[in-house]
């Protein structure tokens, strides 16, 4: 069995999330085995029927009151017990945030192997072979993990969704006791303080617009934010030195120190394409460049590249686009 941890967000399952279980339910079906959803929290099992039909044969539902809200060591604790009791022979977890704070506490409870930021998942000789990004992006490891379960966090938006199956809303669902030992939570969440934008996650968009330098200040990120809107799912980014620079918040950041992403589109603009923001969004599927320096690195990696003052070229391409997806 390949199981999947379902990470939920303001009630819902996270897409990153239910890519890594389309993942599992291919790789599963290569190697004859079933296919699970894990889902820890306070009143989760409603989202039962949206694992199944996602692709889970098995959710398994981990639920207590200590639960309710995200603790590393609570949720590491109730994902290690699932393991040893269920043995699944590998166990993904989406590369968000959470996934990639989750899955090494829930190795190292297990004591098992863990490959980070998976690109690719493979079956060769009947064993799951991961292959992942290293130094900076400019090479790909191939590894085996020999210890059981085999842990992995996967890329959003690198793996495609699964077909949904309305049909399948139901199946086998496994209820587990979680009890989390006092002394194994050191620490507590008291309150949860949220940003007031409700702009989607770069990790989560099928479109990023960043910004870096070239835009000389906070006000320059406007026309970036109009150029998201026209898209449904997009999300504005940003380079280290803007963000350093205190023009947007941290979150925003694409790179090496931020955050890495993998969308069907991406926009830099005065952006000059530092080894360390590549490392962050080189494997987007299309990637477009607007600087005004055309020796700009940035152009290296574009698929189209625009010379010009970014103060220009980017109304005009926002007006340029409103017409293309209109028509």
């Amino acid at each position: 069995m390949i199981a999947a941890y379902l990470e939920i967000r303001d009630g819902k399952i996270k897409k990153s999330s239910l890519e890594a279980l389309s993942e599992a339910r291919r790789r599963a079906a290569e190697l004859g085995v079933g296919t699970a959803a894990v889902l820890v929290g306070a009143g989760v099992a409603d989202k039962a029927p949206a694992a199944f039909a996602a692709g889970a044969s098995k959710v398994y539902v981990i639920e207590n009151e200590s639960l309710a809200d995200y603790s590393t060591q609570a949720y590491a604790v109730a994902l290690a017990g699932f393991a040893a009791e269920a043995k699944p022979s590998a166990l993904f977890f989406a590369a968000t945030a959470m996934g990639k704070d989750l899955a090494p506490r829930v190795a190292a409870r297990l004591g098992a192997a863990l490959a980070t930021d998976c690109t690719k998942v493979a079956v060769q000789d009947g064993s799951l072979v991961f292959t992942r990004p290293i130094y900076a992006g400019k090479a790909f490891l191939s590894l085996r993990l020999k210890s059981s379960p085999q842990i992995a966090s996967l890329r959003p938006n690198v793996f495609p969704l699964g077909e949904a199956d309305a049909g399948a809303g139901a199946g086998e669902t496994v209820r587990m006791d979680a009890a989390i030992p006092d002394d194994a939570v050191k620490g507590r969440v008291t309150e949860i303080l949220k940003e007031e934008s409700a702009e989607l996650d770069v990790t989560e968009a099928d479109v990023v617009i960043s910004g870096g330098r070239g835009l000389k200040g906070p006000e320059a990120f406007a026309l970036l934010r109009d150029m998201a809107a026209v898209f449904p799912r997009a999300a504005v980014g940003a380079s280290r030195s803007a963000v350093d620079s205190g023009w947007i918040g941290h979150q925003h950041q694409v790179g090496q120190t931020g955050k890495t992403v993998s969308p069907e589109l991406y926009i830099a603009v005065g952006i000059s394409g530092a080894i360390q923001h590549l490392a962050g969004m080189s494997s987007s599927k299309v990637i477009v460049a607007v600087n005004k320096d055309p020796e700009a690195p940035i152009f290296k990696v574009a698929d189209y590249g625009i010379v010009g003052d970014l103060l220009e070229v980017a109304p005009k391409l926002t007006d340029e686009l409103k017409k293309a997806l209109k028509d």
